[in-house]
């Protein structure tokens, strides 16, 4: 089937959709996302255009800082926050922490296993996770990978989410990617 990375792409419009159903200009988006991205651990960024904007409480200081980023303080932002009940079911999340964990220079080993022990919790199918570079600060750089249950990476049907991530170390910069297959239809 090719060598497909992102299964997002290769899966819109039969299992999964966009995550931005709408937004006005796409320099614009790498801004918002920066700027929410510098808040908390961030699972997704959705974009919807909304025409009755509900009031919310609590985050008016990011609301401000989104609406100066963009210049259109005289526009309205919403801006709605969900928890999560399960974050270590989503890649964006687990490689934050897998992140965090390569930076106080625990070993890649470990760190992929605590994150498979932490997904096991999340109710998933399977998990594959990728570190590539410097690993351990040797001299070629390699690829190390894992793989717990299933990861249908070729049927459509399947629901997979996905991450890239990279990582700034002691040692040089390293790629993490994580695959978590959640279920098919």
């Amino acid at each position: 089937m090719g060598q497909k990375i992102n299964p997002l792409g290769f899966r819109l419009g039969t299992a999964q959709s966009h995550y931005s159903l709408w937004f006005s200009q796409p320099k614009n988006y790498w801004k918002v996302y920066k700027k929410i991205k510098k808040y908390e651990n961030v699972s997704k960024i959705m974009y919807k255009k909304i025409q009755k904007h509900p009031q919310t409480t609590g985050i008016e200081d990011l609301k401000r800082n989104v609406q100066k980023e963009l210049n259109c303080v005289n526009q309205k932002i919403n801006i709605a926050i969900t928890r999560i009940e399960k974050p270590y079911g989503h890649p964006n999340i687990l490689a934050e922490f897998i992140a965090g964990q390569l930076k106080n220079r625990v070993s890649f080993r470990k760190a992929m296993k605590k994150a498979i022990e932490l997904t096991e919790q999340a109710d998933t199918k399977g998990i594959q996770i990728q570190i590539a570079g410097r690993i351990d600060g040797k001299e070629i750089a390699r690829i190390e990978w894992t793989r717990e249950g299933r990861v249908p990476l070729q049927t459509i049907c399947a629901k997979i989410d996905y991450c890239a991530y990279t990582v700034r170390t002691i040692n040089g910069v390293l790629g993490i990617k994580i695959w978590i297959f959640i279920d098919e239809e």
